[in-house]
């Protein structure tokens, strides 16, 4: 089979011809269809993300498939199932061996594109905004990085939760994608004063940021009294210092959400988060899709997309 294989931190991941693997214990072995690119990945590329793998190791976190073989021990989804999984690596190949017990079978509705797009992304947002932030109607949420792959559902999640949502991202036509995905107002990262727009527009009781930064600050200084605000991570590769003393005066609460992290001291908290949103999938509430698509042998344009913030919305290779 072809996969993404990384052999070194300091050198490309290069496509491979390696064995076909067989499943171990408890595993499934998953013919790949497509696969979610992350930022995590290129984290992993360079050997700085929390949850690298030992080298060598094929790239991919999320994947969505066919269920090919079952290991020995505990049973999963029957061979012929469409399921999606979250594996943390091992996606990007046309075959791989997961944990049966992630496996999701996917609605009838929902393509493999649909499906590789939908568990981080996705998941990231609802655990954030629903479980961590606790965002209600009626409140305002600020989601920076808008029309990011974690951005979008955001905006498309609060919408959904019946929040008022400020949508900033960079140019027009990101913005346009942000105002498609539910936003109610936006802001323009290039050439607009966050704060003050924000601020204009009354404030924000919860801000969503996987950007850092500047943005961050300015975000910060636009929060309402009793603002919550989420950190999902630091696209903009500058993790901002936090004034302990400007918390106090507003009563302002931050929090980290690391989404995979669920796996391991909360994986029901996880699980039932993502049996909601295929709920909502299939009601229609929200609308999982991939917006850039690559062949697997064209998987390190994708990651060049991703890593030039040049993408609007999820990215995914498929198979």
């Amino acid at each position: 089979m072809q996969a993404l294989h990384l052999t070194s931190h300091s050198a490309a991941p290069a496509l491979t011809a390696l064995p076909v693997p067989a499943p171990g214990p408890g595993q499934l072995r998953l013919r790949i269809h497509a696969c979610g690119l992350n930022f995590a990945d290129l984290l992993m590329i360079k050997g700085s993300y929390q949850d690298t793998p030992a080298l060598p190791f094929t790239l991919g976190m999320e994947v969505a498939g066919i269920v090919d073989a079952l290991g020995p021990g505990p049973s999963g989804p029957a061979p012929g199932t469409r399921v999606a999984v979250y594996g943390g690596h091992g996606g990007l190949a046309e075959y791989g061996c997961f944990d049966a017990a992630r496996a999701l079978p996917l609605p009838d509705s929902m393509g493999f594109d649909a499906a590789a797009a939908f568990q981080i992304a996705y998941g990231t947002s609802h655990l954030a905004l629903a479980h961590r932030a606790r965002l209600s109607a009626g409140e305002t949420l600020l989601v920076l990085g808008a029309a990011g792959g974690v951005g979008l559902t955001a905006v498309e999640i609060g919408h959904a939760m019946g929040a008022r949502v400020i949508a900033c991202a960079r140019g027009a036509a990101r913005l346009e994608a942000a105002r498609a995905a539910g936003a109610d107002h936006l802001i323009d990262a290039e050439t607009d004063d966050i704060r003050a727009a924000c601020k204009d527009l009354g404030g924000a009781d919860v801000v969503y940021d996987p950007v850092g930064g500047a943005q961050f600050t300015a975000a910060f200084r636009a929060c309402r009294p009793e603002a919550r605000i989420l950190t999902i991570g630091f696209a903009s590769g500058d993790v901002p210092q936090i004034p302990a003393n400007h918390l106090l005066v507003k009563n302002l609460t931050v929090m980290g959400l690391y989404w995979g992290g669920y796996l391991s001291f909360a994986p029901d908290v996880l699980t039932g988060s993502l049996a909601t949103l295929l709920d909502w999938a299939a009601q229609g509430r929200i609308t999982p899709r991939a917006h850039h698509s690559y062949p697997l042998e064209r998987a390190t344009e994708g990651l060049d997309l991703l890593r030039t913030r040049q993408s609007t919305g999820k990215i995914v290779v498929t198979m």
